[in-house]
């Protein structure tokens, strides 16, 4: 008998998966959780939170469990201030000039 695995879509309410149909995602460094599945009416891919024993329920049940992990980016240290809207806006003129590497180097803003 193939596993029937209940669940809600946002817009169409509940629905019913297959095993295949769902994916377990497991953060490695805080064990937070999530499942992940295609509405079968809708199409729209819905992502919903899942604490510890609904993760071991599913991945018993057979469901594939990815573990992904959070960016090195967030661990990195963040000197300066913050950019803001204006810098992107001036950054964009600049990419749109013939020199704008040769600008940045005499900026001292590469290394």
């Amino acid at each position: 008998m193939a596993t029937v695995i209940k669940a809600s879509c946002q817009d169409c309410g509940d629905v019913e998966l297959g095993v295949s149909d769902v994916r377990v995602r497991v953060c490695a460094e805080g064990e937070q959780g999530s499942y992940v599945f295609r509405c079968p009416a809708c199409q729209m891919s819905v992502v919903k939170p899942a604490e510890r024993r609904i993760v071991d329920l599913l991945v018993a049940s057979g469901v594939r469990l990815e573990q992904w992990e959070l960016p090195a980016e967030l661990f990195e240290a963040h000197v300066g201030r913050p950019i803001t809207h204006d810098d992107l806006i001036d950054f964009h003129r600049l990419l749109q000039t013939d020199d704008w590497y040769e600008a940045l180097v005499a900026d001292g803003t590469t290394r």
